[in-house]
């Protein structure tokens, strides 16, 4: 074999050395390395719902609007409440005197003495007295109620957020308890990295984390919070009998499961919008050395 021929085999053998180098450091970084494309953006979720009924006169907010904590969103018609609130001051007067008169007639017995007032009538009025200051404790009790439904009929933020799925308007009724609108917690963004079963024992809580948005831009920096430990046995539900209602067919190919991956985010730049529900892929960068007693469990 001439010069010429020994360059091409060894070039030849170069190419075949360096396609299986690489190929078995893709197959290690696609198989084995602890990264998903399957993450979601997630955040806090705070459903508004009032704590009195009435007509809704005020809404303060549009949808996907940006709040602050304590900003009005919407009101409820506040004068039944307000009237309910003078009632409630009228009843608190009245049992106040009530009160003040029964504790006058007890201390006008006790000075009798036994000779002109007797044991038994001292001793009804004094019960009486006692009637009328716990008929007072109930009145304030039933102001302080009257107080609050009034001051609820203006609902606020519970938190900075965003406003979404605004579902009210001036006149509508309103139902205590019943949904009208959510606000997005703006400082809970986190995300669940949804990683092969397979990849978990490369995990540990505390490894730094990349986050790369399918819509681009900056790479968000994080670490992983905690780590799942259950997700549903769709093979194995209830019967009627309350018994495992197992599949009488196995899948011989089987697929990993997923166990949702909990990566809190350090720091989320200005110029980054973030929105539950977003798409993103997320890199668990694993440590060399593992702090001591490390595992999936802490």
């Amino acid at each position: 074999m001439n010069g010429q021929g020994l360059l091409r085999f060894a070039i030849t053998l170069l190419v075949f050395a360096a396609a299986i180098w690489l190929g078995n450091d893709l197959w290690q970084r696609y198989m084995h390395s602890p990264w998903t494309r399957d993450g979601r953006v997630k955040a806090d979720v705070v459903t508004i719902a009032p704590d009195v009924s009435g007509i809704v006169t005020t809404v303060a907010v549009k949808d996907n609007q940006s709040v602050h904590k304590g900003d009005l969103l919407f009101s409820i018609d506040h004068e039944r409440y307000r009237l309910a609130l003078a009632q409630a001051d009228a009843i608190v007067a009245a049992r106040k005197v009530e009160l003040s008169s029964k504790r006058d007639d007890v201390a006008r017995r006790a000075d009798l003495g036994g000779v002109v007032i007797s044991e038994e009538n001292l001793s009804n009025t004094t019960a009486q007295a006692l009637a009328a200051a716990a008929q007072y404790q109930e009145a304030l009790s039933a102001r302080d109620t009257a107080k609050l439904n009034l001051a609820r009929t203006e609902i606020r933020a519970p938190v900075d957020g965003y406003i979404t799925n605004l579902d009210i308007h001036p006149g509508d009724y309103a139902s205590t308890g019943k949904p009208v609108l959510a606000v997005v917690d703006s400082h809970s963004f986190w995300v669940y990295g949804y990683f092969e079963e397979t990849k978990l024992p490369l995990v540990y809580v505390g490894d730094p984390a990349i986050v790369r948005l399918m819509a681009g831009g900056t790479e968000l920096r994080g670490h992983v919070d905690s780590i799942s430990h259950g997700i549903t046995d769709r093979d194995n539900a209830t019967g009627r009998e309350l018994l495992a209602d197992v599949n009488p067919t196995f899948s011989w190919v089987r697929l990993a499961q997923r166990i949702p991956v909990r990566i809190q985010l350090d720091e989320v730049p200005q110029d980054v919008e973030l929105a539950a529900g977003m798409t993103a892929t997320v890199i668990i960068e694993p440590r060399q050395q593992k702090p001591p007693g490390a595992s999936l469990a802490h």
